[in-house]
């Protein structure tokens, strides 16, 4: 029995990066959520099943990397791709501690992406 395409929600405020990311993962057999800010992605309905989430760093209001942190410390185990367009070693640490699975600076291409997807959802990461 197949195993029906997993779901990536993607957390970008740029709408034109987001429909990006959204379109290559969809080429890649992903099913997609897309959120303009960690406060619509927190406000979303219980009824979604993620699988991991490609966050950007740099948003307005709450950061990605704050999201990850409220996430992680809620108990939760989902797997986090950063991708920024920040320049920056301390923030790329920080993202490290905060859990994050991967991180990519835009513009990244996109088998990069679709390589840590596939890594962060691999059952051995899963467990």
């Amino acid at each position: 029995m197949e195993r029906p395409p997993s779901t990536v929600a993607v957390v970008e405020d740029d709408p034109s990066m987001r429909r990006s990311v959204q379109r290559l993962l969809n080429a890649h057999g992903f099913m997609t959520e897309e959120y303009s800010s960690a406060e619509a992605f927190l406000s979303r309905g219980a009824s979604s099943k993620i699988e991991c989430l490609v966050l950007d760093v740099d948003l307005g209001g709450m950061s990605g990397i704050e999201l990850q942190r409220q996430l992680r410390d809620s108990g939760s185990k989902l797997p986090v791709i950063f991708i920024t367009a920040l320049e920056d070693g301390a923030l790329e640490a920080e993202a490290a501690r905060a859990g994050g699975i991967a991180y990519l600076h835009k513009p990244f291409p996109g088998a990069l992406l679709i390589n840590a997807i596939n890594s962060a959802l691999a059952p051995s990461a899963i467990d």
